[in-house]
């Protein structure tokens, strides 16, 4: 979603969420072209619609207004252009990104308060029409925690991912194992997880991989979500641009639902075009076995040594991947 608003006029450091309210039309021309292009799910503009987030823009005081519309818009725009039958048309999810604080312990917002956070922003999409609440990008145990269980008051599915980009870990130290056994600690039923932007689609497939041997050990059959940024950021003039082309993507979709994945998206970078090749790529898929790490890296690109030591099962090299990850902070990212 942010990404492509830059396309349409964004400028870096604006929020997003904003535009639910100073440019309505233009987030529904956004959502119409992913309806267009065949996406079953869309995520609504309120990636950053925490207080806390919002305040960095002065609009600390508005998370019900601009939450709202961005699920009306989505809402809208569902009824307005989808002409599929009423139980097929695409799903509102109700995008839910990280405060951008570090909680207690290692932080100063607590657990309590960050819940108390993510219930607001949920209520609000809630009302605004959304279909489920999909918390992504999340980095540490306490954040999911805070996200899930005050998601879990609005009583919609939920779904949440991680975003996978150190070294097949979350900056804050967390594996495919640790984001399963978030669940089992937390009590609160969820519909789906996984994970989503990182550093690349080949990165993706790999924690897909490693979130089945995960599953499989714990005895867990959540679907698993797969969203990898378009490829990799590249400056281009004044400009990121992601390399990713359509055809990276369709390839990368193959294989993300060969590895294991049920719900297959694009993160950042991720166009209308794209998602009209991954679609195209999954409706004429003929399964194959679970990618290993060397057609991994020579369809989609290199990955991490960690990421590559879990799906080898070195754990010796695996276990040191996080070294150091606690210490950095979670206020990097300003849109999906």
């Amino acid at each position: 979603m942010g990404t492509n608003l830059f396309a349409m006029g964004l400028e870096t450091g604006d929020a997003p969420e904003l535009w639910n309210v100073d440019h309505p039309d233009r987030i529904e021309t956004l959502h119409k072209a992913f309806i267009s292009a065949g996406s079953d799910i869309l995520l609504t503009n309120s990636f950053g619609g925490t207080h806390f987030r919002l305040a960095l823009h002065k609009a600390g005081h508005r998370v019900g207004e601009l939450n709202r519309a961005a699920a009306r818009i989505a809402r809208d725009a569902v009824d307005k252009y989808s002409d599929r039958d009423e139980y097929h048309k695409p799903l509102v999810a109700g995008s839910m990104g990280p405060t951008g604080e570090i909680l207690a312990p290692n932080g100063a917002v607590s657990v309590k308060d960050a819940q108390a956070a993510f219930r607001e922003q949920a209520e609000a999409l809630a009302a605004g029409g959304v279909d489920m609440l999909w918390i992504e990008t999340i980095s540490s145990a306490e954040e999911i925690e805070a996200a899930v269980r005050g998601a879990a008051d609005v009583g919609l599915p939920i779904v949440y991912t991680v975003s996978i980009d150190t070294n097949g870990r979350t900056m804050m130290g967390l594996t495919a194992d640790d984001t399963l056994a978030a669940v089992e600690r937390i009590g609160v039923p969820i519909d789906a997880l996984g994970t989503n932007c990182g550093v690349g689609a080949s990165e993706v497939v790999a924690a897909i991989r490693n979130f089945v041997t995960a599953s499989d050990s714990r005895g867990s059959a959540l679907p698993l979500v797969a969203k990898a940024n378009c490829g990799i950021p590249e400056w281009q003039g004044d400009a990121i641009v992601y390399n990713g082309t359509p055809e990276l993507m369709a390839d990368y979709a193959r294989l993300a639902a060969d590895a294991g994945a049920r719900i297959i998206g694009g993160c950042c970078g991720t166009t209308p075009e794209h998602v009209a090749a991954m679609r195209a790529a999954i409706d004429g898929r003929v399964p194959e076995a679970a990618p290993d790490v060397e057609e991994i890296v020579s369809r989609l690109g290199e990955i991490s040594s960690g990421a590559r030591a879990q799906l080898t099962g070195d754990l010796s090299v695996a276990g040191g991947a996080a070294s150091g990850a606690g210490k950095r902070t979670s206020r990097r990212r300003r849109s999906k």
